[in-house]
């Protein structure tokens, strides 16, 4: 008994240091690395191509690469980032020649893109970096072509990239479950957009990867397989807005009473345009406006998500809750500003030059109801008559109460 009690304790002992040892190996490495391939690519740059990737990019990167201090992609910290994640910062993706990607070549772009591993450095892209590995060629080269114009947002910037600081968490999920994809070994057609099911699922699942949010966590989406994934478009997934508040990914399945399966497809339409629900609710951040896609984009997504699994869940909206110092303040979070500005003004959005740029309270008030008219690419909702007259001026006052700060 003593001899078999003796091989038991000293199988537990190598267990716990082969977990031990994995660990230690875990903690203290970087991400994974792979081997890379030269892809032998060289795009056209047609003036369609741009303005096309121009509209792709302004939702898939835009939002996570601009720096406010340097007004181009020059990378910033992602203030979106899940805590269990730790601390993100997106690459400098200006034309600069070191610092940015100047000197890279199309087919490096479209590796990188294809299969989130680095192809300078076969190191992998975290997972917090959208792959398209789905996405047709055609819209993908109007991305790279977007990525070589002389758009103002890609001016070369010296701005060094700063290192990531992921969780163990992040590090053990690189390693054991987020990976690589293949890069693609035939051409990837356009959808046929006559089939509004089809591609809306295109658009969800391979272009803006609406599902990798929409889940319970990002732990449990299917790469590969993204209708596989747990909880697939049921939300719940926590995230961070830009004043530091949690909030949870919608319920986009057609469930009609945790879900969106009693929204019609106009209402969808309009909510995906306006960031205004059809209860009234404002979206809010990281979750923007779509307001590059067309109707038809949009309705095609709606048509697609009316397809897939009903599921009953209840995704908690959490008011905003005091103190505030003002009624100012109070509104600023009722209207959800505080989310992707900051309790500060400066956030993903900085407005602190709005009293320069909007000195008359007349242009402050319309820019805040109709942002689109001053920004084509603002994210902001578009409030229109949502915020009456009397908070409006309130909530304009607080927001030059910022800017003198």
């Amino acid at each position: 008994m003593k001899k078999v009690l003796k091989w038991v304790l000293l199988a537990v002992l190598v267990v716990v240091v082969i977990a031990g040892g994995f660990a230690a190996y875990i903690a203290m490495s970087g991400m994974p690395t792979y081997d890379t391939q030269k892809i032998n690519l060289k795009v056209e740059a047609t003036p369609e191509r741009v303005a096309h990737g121009r509209d792709l990019a302004m939702s898939l990167c835009a939002a996570c690469h601009l720096n406010q201090n340097t007004g181009v992609l020059s990378g910033t910290q992602m203030l979106d980032m899940p805590e269990a994640f730790g601390t993100a910062y997106s690459k400098n993706i200006t034309q600069h020649p070191t610092k940015g990607i100047g000197k890279w070549t199309d087919g490096d772009i479209a590796w990188l893109l294809r299969t989130g591993i680095h192809p300078h450095t076969g190191s992998y892209v975290p997972p917090w970096m959208i792959k398209l590995p789905r996405m047709s060629d055609e819209d993908l080269y109007s991305i790279i072509a977007w990525l070589r114009s002389d758009d103002p947002l890609l001016a070369p910037s010296a701005a060094d990239n700063v290192p990531s600081e992921p969780t163990f968490l992040a590090k053990m999920l690189v390693h054991m479950v987020f990976k690589p994809y293949d890069y693609p070994s035939k051409p990837i057609p356009q959808p046929d957009t006559t089939n509004t099911t089809q591609y809306g699922k295109y658009l969800v699942t391979a272009v803006y990867d609406c599902y990798g949010c929409h889940l319970n966590d990002f732990a449990d989406q299917d790469a590969n397989d993204p209708e596989k994934s747990k909880g697939y478009c049921a939300g719940g997934n926590a995230m961070k807005d830009a004043a530091g508040n949690t909030v949870h990914s919608a319920n986009i399945t057609p469930d009609k009473a945790t879900g969106i399966g009693s929204w019609s497809r106009d209402e969808f339409v309009q909510t995906m345009k306006s960031g205004i629900t059809p209860k009234g609710h404002v979206m809010r951040f990281p979750m923007g406006r779509m307001t590059k896609l067309s109707d038809h984009a949009l309705g095609s997504m709606y048509d697609y998500l009316h397809t897939i699994p009903a599921i009953s869940h209840a995704v908690e909206r959490a008011a905003p809750t005091g103190p505030w110092k003002s009624q100012g303040e109070k509104l600023f979070d009722k209207y959800a500003c505080s989310t992707c500005h900051s309790k500060t003004g400066k956030g993903h959005a900085n407005l602190l030059a709005a009293n320069s740029k909007y000195p008359a309270d007349s242009v402050l008030y319309d820019v805040i109801r109709n942002p689109l008219r001053y920004n084509p690419d603002s994210y902001m909702p578009h409030f229109g008559t949502t915020i009456p007259d009397a908070d409006l001026a309130v909530l304009a006052q607080h927001v030059r109460t910022l800017c003198n700060k």
